[in-house]
């Protein structure tokens, strides 16, 4: 179990550090199967390999799709519509509050984290300016939008971080749905409090907005379409995966195709839109399929029995030590579908035969193994969050303080909030 953490330990620190997990969770893996006394090459190139191809035959649609599908929102100006839309609504003054439900809109209708970033970055510059707002409060303020509760919570939500536990506990993207509005609230509403009182206590310290140094991200585009059409693709993608119950990548092809034919005049944008998104979604599979590689080896060494055992064993609800263990492999791996797909190759089976065996719902299992996965994911080392930082002109000291109580600390008590309501019986 020692060769465990230490393999662990390594892929963290090295993860930390900024090394690619693609090469870097295979040498974690080889320090588990050595210390646990596997084949290093057949546990490299049967067990590891095995587990990587698996999910990557799985997933690798849903995340080419996904990627697609943000990509052609992005390049034709759908994206940008559809913040601007939210923005008016809200009003210019409110531009913390703007900025976030810009986010929230476009990762709940399937546009990815990363896109979203590109996406609503230039509109929350126009917005801080107008408000007098630092600019330091822009990434905790995309972070909250597109990183929390969106993305885990929020039932029917068409990211990955919500579909993973689908295959494991046999549930639907709508999984216990009272559950997924608790804790979609206490993210989105703690957060947005705390980032007023921070605005507050900058405004008070004399700090207000500043011109960022490279302004091109700020330039206008061209005419963008108008905002109901650009709302159809997102409404269609959730429309389609909940309410007709259709496999996630039929959604997500309705999409796409729609996209296309609301802008044929724009169509010679579509070819480089799909390239650049399809390309952009190896690597993001890639690096989760690494993940999941690791956690396969951890799970053929015999100290993963007595792992298992400890983990089970947690006291209380059998909630939390799924909860304990997605959130300390998504902080090992600083990716929320990465940990997740670790702990629930792993430990999956486990919690739904639990699940069969007590009063438990798997859907329970599975918005819990999804909130989870919201919460140490978004460490320094978050691949996301070095994404905002590197587009925002930010950087950790100017704003990761922010980033952690929105992105870490408030998802983890909303967990702990929600397991605790289950435990009592009242959800």
């Amino acid at each position: 179990m020692f060769g465990i953490f230490l393999g662990l330990a390594a892929l963290m620190v090295l993860a930390y550090l900024g090394w690619s997990i693609i090469w870097v969770a295979p040498i974690a893996a080889g320090i588990v199967a050595l210390t646990g006394g596997l084949d290093l090459l057949e546990a490299y190139r049967d067990t590891y390999m095995g587990g990587f191809v698996n999910f990557a035959k799985s997933w690798f649609p849903v995340f080419m799709l996904g990627a697609i599908f943000g990509k052609l929102m992005q390049d034709t100006g759908m994206a940008r519509s559809v913040a601007v839309a939210m923005t008016k609504v809200i009003g210019t003054q409110r531009a913390i509050l703007g900025v976030l439900a810009s986010a929230a809109v476009l990762t709940y209708g399937g546009v990815s984290l990363f896109v979203v970033v590109f996406a609503v970055y230039p509109l929350a510059i126009s917005l801080f300016r107008e408000a007098n707002v630092s600019r330091k409060l822009i990434p905790a303020t995309v972070a909250l939008g597109a990183f929390t509760f969106t993305m885990t919570a929020i039932p029917g939500s068409p990211q990955i971080q919500n579909l993973i536990p689908m295959d494991y506990f046999d549930t639907t993207a709508t999984a216990a749905p009272v559950m997924g509005i608790i804790a979609a609230i206490i993210m989105s509403v703690g957060g947005y409090f705390y980032l007023r009182r921070q605005e507050r206590k900058l405004r008070d310290n004399g700090e207000a907005f500043t011109e960022p140094k490279d302004d091109k991200n700020t330039e206008a585009e061209d005419k963008t379409p108008h905002w109901l059409l650009s709302f159809l693709p997102l409404l269609t993608v959730l429309i389609t995966l909940n309410v007709f119950q259709v496999d996630v990548v039929t959604a997500l092809i309705a999409g796409i195709l729609l996209i296309m034919i609301l802008n044929i005049p724009k169509y010679k944008r579509f070819i480089q839109a799909m390239n650049s998104g399809a390309s952009g979604s190896v690597i993001a599979i890639i690096n989760t399929s690494a993940a999941v590689g690791f956690g396969t080896v951890v799970r053929e060494v015999p100290g993963f029995e007595r792992l298992t055992e400890l983990l089970m064993g947690v006291k209380g609800h059998p909630l939390i030590s799924e909860a304990i263990s997605v959130n300390i492999l998504a902080g090992a791996t600083g990716s929320a579908s990465g940990g997740m797909g670790i702990a629930l190759e792993a430990l999956g089976s486990k919690y739904y035969e639990i699940a069969q065996n007590t009063g438990v719902s798997p859907e329970a299992f599975h918005r819990i193994a999804s909130l989870s996965s919201g919460g140490l994911d978004a460490l320094p080392h978050n691949g996301a969050v070095l994404t905002l930082f590197a587009i925002t002109g930010m950087t950790h000291k100017d704003s990761y303080k922010d980033i952690f109580v929105v992105a870490v600390l408030i998802p983890i008590i909303s967990v702990a909030v929600v397991i605790l309501l289950a435990a009592i019986g009242i959800l």
